[in-house]
């Protein structure tokens, strides 16, 4: 994409009902609470696209004194230039935390609050900086998104849109992960290897997946779409789709008792399931 078309594209993509939301959502935040309004209209109101206030949070979180704020922020900017993509990604994604997440009462709150959705936007540019050749770039944000959120996502893992990560601390996604479309995790979850074997190693978790927190899902295996993983469970083994897993190792203790896991989150496993 090249030319002022493009920008004044780019920019009107930023408009409609969700930005719209979201900035009368921090007006009345302003009025409710004057001390935080410094705070919000830097995060959101000082912004005329959700593209621009993802760029800001983007860099205002990973700045470092090894890397500026301007710097980060002209790296975000030319990413979402690059990439339309990367803001339906972000708007799929902010939905979900408002949809599934009973905490979340305002659009606006993951945007300034949740580190969860923070680190999946920041591993978004991430990506992009990874398939774009920009690899220690990458790695550096992939640092820096561990060190402040504590949410350690290799850049070349690939994660679809509409995900939630609540919660999200001790979050680890390996290199050759993939993460589906609709899928919910809760803290301290890893998609990891299983030894120091090189090559495709990390798991394929299918769309409207639920992760439990705690869980560990380890080696080059598939979790079958709309499946559900209990909290603090150990997958070793493939899980067919729809279908409820628990225990170390995990094995397979029913169905996962509705079509869209990921969206209903119900975690409570019923007498039956576990004995």
């Amino acid at each position: 994409m090249d030319g002022q078309g493009d920008l004044e594209r780019i920019a009107a993509a930023g408009h409609g009902p969700l930005w719209d939301r979201i900035r009368d959502e921090a007006s009345r935040a302003v009025q409710d609470e004057p001390l935080l309004g410094a705070l919000i209209h830097a995060g959101l109101l000082h912004h005329p696209t959700f593209q621009a206030a993802l760029g800001y949070r983007f860099s205002l979180k990973l700045a470092s004194g090894e890397m500026s704020e301007q710097i980060l922020r002209e790296i975000a900017d030319h990413a979402h230039l690059r990439e339309p993509h990367l803001a339906e990604a972000a708007r799929r994604d902010l939905e979900a935390v408002f949809e599934r997440d009973p905490a979340c009462h305002r659009l606006m709150q993951p945007m300034l609050f949740f580190k969860g959705f923070q680190a999946l936007q920041a591993y978004r540019v991430g990506h992009w900086l990874w398939n774009n050749g920009r690899r220690d770039m990458a790695y550096f944000v992939q640092m820096r998104c561990s060190e402040v959120f504590g949410v350690d996502i290799h850049p070349a893992a690939r994660i679809g849109t509409g995900v939630m990560i609540d919660h999200a601390h001790s979050i680890v996604i390996g290199e050759t992960a993939v993460v589906g479309n609709d899928v919910s995790m809760l803290h301290s979850v890893t998609l990891g290897g299983t030894g120091k074997e090189d090559g495709d190693r990390h798991p394929k978790i299918g769309d409207g997946v639920m992760i439990g927190a705690g869980a560990k899902v380890l080696g080059n295996i598939s979790v079958g779409h709309h499946s559900r993983i209990a909290a603090g469970s150990v997958v070793l083994a493939e899980v067919p789709p729809c279908k409820t897993v628990a225990g170390v190792p995990a094995r397979i203790i029913g169905d996962a008792g509705c079509e869209a896991p990921s969206d209903v989150m119900n975690q409570l496993l019923g007498l039956d399931d576990v004995f």
